[in-house]
């Protein structure tokens, strides 16, 4: 009679060689790249080279550039303050519409319809829709979509991409409609998740339609939420190519982002160093933005 095997061993060896390629390549394609970005951005860098050490001058460089960041002026202005009016107004607007539309498209006959309509923009690239974009927002009335409009009620032409004032919000609508699609998709997913019988006793029970929207569907989608809002701030704060195609910063320097101000230090005025300095305040942007998110999936709480 053969006599009962103990515990196997652990295979250190072939644990070792599974990891092993996913290792190479998070050290050669992550940690190499941001430990040579650190110490770049201490460095003068010019043309990629280190050259010159210069400590923590990039970064003070880079927080006393007005073109940057400018408290003086109300609003503030820079490009790190117009990643902030990306993350308040292009996050909570995208959420906002692609819940409701999930909601409302949950409850008609022709929901896949209305889904593959709202997730066309979705399918285009982002330099296809800001190139469509440029001609739609065009002050000719003869190109552009917008103007055209106005001017059948005697408005316009608006210089939508021209005038510093409503330029950022302008490209803030492009990005909504780019994403209001990708939201709809995660968040009626996450509402089918939730039990119809739950919906229907708390219906049952007297609760109208808001008080069912707000205390039940919203609290058990809270968790999907919280995640696509850090998707969506992620995106956000490495937003380059809808800026690049459609105002390339301008009209001046009134919509340039975080993203945008790196490419032009770094591969444009060939300041390696100060251009690291840059991507380093993106990472450190994004870090309390991931811990958050780490955190939120390990309670696994949905309120």
């Amino acid at each position: 009679m053969r006599s009962a095997r103990g515990p196997e061993k652990p295979n250190y060896l072939g644990a070792i060689l599974f990891l092993l390629p996913a290792a190479v390549l998070l050290l050669v394609f992550l940690l190499y790249p941001a430990i040579y970005t650190l110490l770049l951005s201490f460095n003068r860098g010019r043309n990629g080279v280190f050259s010159e050490w210069v400590g923590l001058d990039n970064y003070v460089r880079l927080f006393s550039d007005p073109d940057f960041i400018n408290f003086t002026t109300f609003p503030p202005s820079g490009a790190l303050w117009n990643n902030v009016l990306w993350i308040v107004f292009y996050t909570s607007i995208v959420i906002f519409l692609g819940l409701i539309i999930a909601v409302v498209a949950a409850r008609v006959r022709y929901e896949s319809i209305i889904k593959a309509i709202v997730f066309i923009p979705m399918a285009i690239s982002a330099t296809a829709l800001a190139v469509i974009w440029k001609f739609v927002y065009s002050p000719d009335a003869n190109i552009g979509l917008i103007n055209a409009i106005l001017g059948n009620f005697g408005l316009g032409p608006v210089a939508w991409l021209g005038d510093e004032h409503i330029v950022n919000f302008a490209l803030i609508a492009v990005g909504i409609w780019g994403s209001v699609g990708f939201a709809t998709v995660i968040l009626s997913a996450a509402v089918k998740s939730i039990p119809a019988e739950v919906i229907e006793s708390a219906r049952v029970e007297g609760a109208n339609e808001r008080q069912v929207f707000f205390r039940m569907i919203l609290p058990m989608v809270s968790l999907p939420i919280s995640v696509l809002g850090v998707t969506l701030v992620v995106n956000v704060i490495k937003l380059f190519d809808l800026i690049y195609i459609m105002t390339a910063g301008g009209p001046g320097k009134a919509s340039r982002v975080i993203a945008f101000v790196m490419y032009q230090q770094a591969f444009q005025a060939g300041q390696y160093g100060y251009g690291a300095a840059v991507v380093v305040v993106m990472l450190v942007l994004l870090i309390p933005i991931m811990v958050f998110n780490v955190r939120r999936f390990r309670t696994g709480a949905v309120t």
